[in-house]
């Protein structure tokens, strides 16, 4: 991954309410309960998503708006940006397929007159916490010229379910250090470090698919992190093209970078040594510091007797510790009935 200067926002809030607090006193996201909708159609309140992201009241985590946008089917080209100051904001797709959010940025292009890295090329820029996705395509249309972002989670307590994200290199990222992400029954697909970054991340019934010889992960969370990447319940897939033993579970980012797959099915495309330690001059040996692991999949790819010896397989106590209370703490997304 290549960096650039982060996209400027505004300011971050200073005050900050807990998820369990927040749950107390806001309740749940109400998909019904729509505040705005959008069509291309001209049928709804604006036809543009950023125009209708612009109308949300700005708030503080301590008061936030709470708004629901509803999306009509569509694909809607726009360089998405959702600002640190619009909070409790839940996006509604009428239908997964057929309601996409994309933009064809990638690292190396000239956009308005600045070169953008990585982190400048996402098509959605997803700054404020407490973000909720439903029902929604989230699509970077580069192709595989360079690393180029569906979607970027820059805040806490982001969660999708029922949604899938688009790309190739670098499809996923969850940007901000220190933050949670949580995806539900969703579909992640892409071919080089498709999912990477600094946040923890939960995948629950989540399908992976890759599309060419790679990696699927590179978490590059920070040495206090208790938590990476945890994949649960999930199918490793691919396209037709997708050799047999051609991609890596994942590599370490940067050196404490972890990812642990659990329960889930691998097709024949994963290598057998499962991982790579991507060694690099400016780090020491990151097999010491990245913890990568495993515990009771299945399918042709799982070879637990031929992974990396670096790596783990996790016992059962092990195993018990990678709850959804603990990797994502106070915050529970299936309190709310929409994720159910």
């Amino acid at each position: 991954m290549t960096e650039s200067t982060p996209t400027p926002t505004t300011a971050k809030p200073t005050t900050t309410m807990s998820a369990a607090e927040r749950l107390e006193r806001y309740g749940c996201p109400t998909p019904e309960e729509v505040d705005i909708t959008v069509a291309k159609d001209g049928s709804g309140d604006y036809e543009k998503v950023q125009n209708a992201i612009d109308s949300i009241p700005a708030g503080v985590p301590s008061d936030p708006s709470g708004s629901t946008v509803l999306i009509k089917p569509g694909t809607y080209k726009e360089r998405l940006t959702l600002p640190t100051n619009k909070i409790d904001v839940t996006f509604v797709g009428q239908d997964v397929q057929n309601t996409i959010l994309t933009f064809d940025n990638y690292n190396g292009k000239t956009y308005k007159g600045e070169e953008l890295g990585t982190s400048g090329s996402a098509s959605f820029f997803i700054n404020g916490q407490d973000f909720t996705a439903l029902n929604l395509t989230f699509r970077n249309t580069s192709g595989q010229i360079s690393q180029a972002v569906a979607a970027r989670t820059d805040a806490d307590r982001v969660a999708f379910k029922n949604c899938r994200f688009i790309g190739g290199q670098d499809t996923l990222y969850t940007y901000k250090r220190g933050a949670r992400t949580w995806f539900k029954d969703c579909y992640i697909e892409g071919d080089t470090d498709f999912i990477f970054g600094r946040s923890s991340g939960l995948f629950e019934n989540c399908e992976i698919r890759s599309i060419g010889q790679g990696y699927i992960a590179a978490p590059a969370q920070p040495e206090d992190s208790e938590f990476g990447y945890v994949f649960k319940d999930c199918t490793l897939s691919k396209t037709d093209d997708t050799s047999s033993s051609s991609v890596y579970l994942g590599r370490p980012w940067e050196p404490y970078g972890q990812t642990v797959y659990m329960n889930t099915l691998m097709d024949d495309h994963i290598r057998p040594i499962g991982w790579n330690p991507w060694d690099e001059e400016v780090h020491d040996d990151k097999t010491k510091t990245a913890y990568f692991a495993e515990y009771e999949n299945t399918g042709p790819g799982y070879k637990p007797d031929r992974r990396a010896d670096w790596s783990h397989i996790l016992s059962d106590s092990e195993a018990e510790e990678y709850t959804r209370d603990n990797v994502l703490g106070d915050w529970d997304p299936m309190a709310c009935e929409a994720f159910q």
